[in-house]
């Protein structure tokens, strides 16, 4: 089993300017398969954005695929570091009831982490394991 975040993270996620439309966040997703991009002000992480607030926080309230993907991500940002170990990921995840968390190094984005890729590390034969190595739905 892997010691720290660094051994499980998916390296160089994907990220989008403030002020980019959702649209292109949404794009990026499909393109890239993966439910979660992080969001950036100057090259700084500022936040997350995932399907389900796209879906939620503009699609559910008639707001347009323009509107700037600031708009739509999370603002309690909760981050860790790649040496951070799996435990406090995890002991993190539970009390902020998150399922990805941007993994930070001097202010930048330099992977992420999921509740599945603690699942494929700690326990391969879960379902929820299966499911997260799973080729995603196209």
């Amino acid at each position: 089993m892997s010691k720290t975040v660094a051994d499980v993270m998916t390296a160089d996620p994907m990220t989008i300017d403030a002020s980019q439309p959702v649209s292109v966040a949404a794009r990026i997703m499909s393109d890239e398969d993966t439910g979660a991009v992080i969001i950036t002000n100057d090259g700084v992480i500022a936040g997350i954005v995932t399907d389900r607030d796209i879906a939620v926080r503009i699609v559910a309230e008639d707001k347009g695929p323009e509107t700037p993907v600031r708009d739509a991500c999370s603002d309690d940002l909760v981050t860790v570091g790649p040496d951070t170990s799996i435990e406090q990921v995890v002991q993190l995840m539970r009390s902020k009831a998150v399922r990805r968390m941007p993994v930070v190094e001097n202010d930048r984005a330099v992977g992420i982490v999921s509740i599945g890729d603690l699942a494929i590390d700690r326990d391969a034969g879960s379902a929820l394991a299966d499911i997260s190595a799973a080729e995603g739905n196209r």
